[in-house]
C-alpha cells in the first residue's frame, strides 16, 4: 500500500541504523511490527494465561531454581559457573 506521511527524518534515520534495514520502508515495517508485537504481549500479560497459581507453578521445571539467578543484595552474585571468580584489577590501564 502506498501512503504519503510526514516523518521526522532524524528519527527515521536512527530507526534505519538501529534495525539494520536496507530501506526506509523496511525500517518502518519492522518498527510497526515491533509496536504490534509489544501491544499483543501486553494484552496477553494483562489477560493472563487463564491458569491457577498451582498450574502456573507446574508449567516450570522446579529443578531450574530461578532464585539462584537473583542477586544476594551484596555486590557479589552467587557463583553460577564452575570456574573460580577472577579478581578485577581496576587500577590497571589498558
Amino acid at each position: 500500500m502506498k501512503l504519503t506521511i510526514n516523518l521526522d527524518d532524524a528519527l527515521l534515520d536512527r530507526v534505519v541504523a538501529i534495525t539494520g534495514a536496507s530501506t526506509k520502508t523496511e525500517a518502518i515495517t519492522m518498527a510497526l511490527r515491533e509496536v504490534d508485537r509489544k501491544a499483543r504481549l501486553i494484552e496477553l500479560l494483562r489477560e493472563g494465561l487463564g491458569a491457577s497459581t498451582a498450574e502456573l507453578k507446574s508449567m516450570f521445571d522446579e529443578n531450574s531454581a530461578p532464585e539462584r539467578f537473583r542477586t544476594t543484595g551484596s555486590w557479589e552474585a552467587p557463583a553460577l559457573v564452575a570456574e573460580a571468580p577472577a579478581a578485577y584489577n581496576v587500577s590497571a590501564k589498558p
